[in-house]
């Protein structure tokens, strides 16, 4: 016979068993006892990622002016590509929806590429690596828009195919959706994209952002234009919006980052 006290098992008295049960009953018991190694981990784990988190956040905050400078050629470089893009574009007459679809992802796969070139670049300048936690907070507050505005387009071209698709009973209504609304649409949901990433960075994307939400929810409020083809509509659209606003601002981030530096 053993006499066992075991607190938090079956009370606290002290109880007289055999060598069975006492067994049985210490093993029932530590089953019960809290691992404190877990807990110590995950406390640890939960430290390090709020650590992590918020070095991110100040890097992000020092750096502002860097960025900002920094934007000026990417933006530079996108409206250039944007303005070309559609000149080229309304030039050589694609107005098919699949057609100006097509075009514009490749153009977009253009600036997106060169805008990686120079933000590679400009990190191997400085002896930072490319892919930093605060790259990939812009990157990640970006995505959801982008990705958003990505299977938007690539729904309407598997859509509009010979066939017209399901979602449009007559080619009228497809070339309305494609070089009417389709445009605004990507419009907005690039304003989204910036505004989110505004938020670490300078005020100036943000409200860049806004810039183009409101725009493109006010086209969308006022109609489709009676007197203006479709064809001058949407790349006077996409001409616009990614090509001589991107090259404005890319001018101002320049222009008035000197002056700073001068002063």
């Amino acid at each position: 016979m053993i006499n066992i006290c075991l607190p938090g098992v079956d009370g606290r008295e002290s109880q007289k068993l055999k060598g069975s049960e006492a067994k049985q009953l210490i093993a029932r018991g530590k089953k019960h006892l809290p691992k404190h190694d877990f807990v110590i981990q995950s406390i640890a784990m939960e430290s390090n990622w709020a650590a992590e988190h918020l070095q991110t956040i100040r890097t992000l905050m020092e750096r502002s002016a860097l960025y900002r400078r920094a934007l000026a050629p990417i933006m530079t470089y996108n409206g250039a590509v944007g303005t070309v893009a559609a000149i080229v574009g309304w030039s050589c007459k694609i107005d098919s929806p699949r057609g100006f679809i097509l075009f514009w992802a490749c153009v977009a796969g253009a600036a997106l590429a060169g805008s990686f070139l120079l933000v590679r670049r400009q990190a191997l300048k400085a002896g930072e690596s490319f892919w930093s936690p605060p790259t990939r907070r812009i990157t990640q507050a970006m995505l959801p828009g982008l990705a958003a505005g990505m299977i938007i387009g690539a729904v309407f071209y598997f859509e509009v195919g010979p066939q017209q698709g399901t979602l449009w009973l007559d080619r009228n209504w497809v070339n309305v959706t494609c070089m009417f609304w389709l445009p605004l649409v990507w419009v907005v949901l690039y304003g989204c994209a910036f505004h989110a990433a505004g938020f670490f960075m300078p005020r100036g994307m943000r409200i860049f952002g806004w810039a183009f939400v409101v725009a493109g929810c006010g086209l969308f409020a006022t109609g489709i234009p009676d007197h203006i083809d479709r064809l001058d509509f949407a790349y006077g659209i996409m001409g616009t919006f990614f090509g001589v606003l991107h090259m404005a601002y890319g001018v101002y981030l320049y222009f008035t980052e000197q002056r700073r530096d001068e002063t």
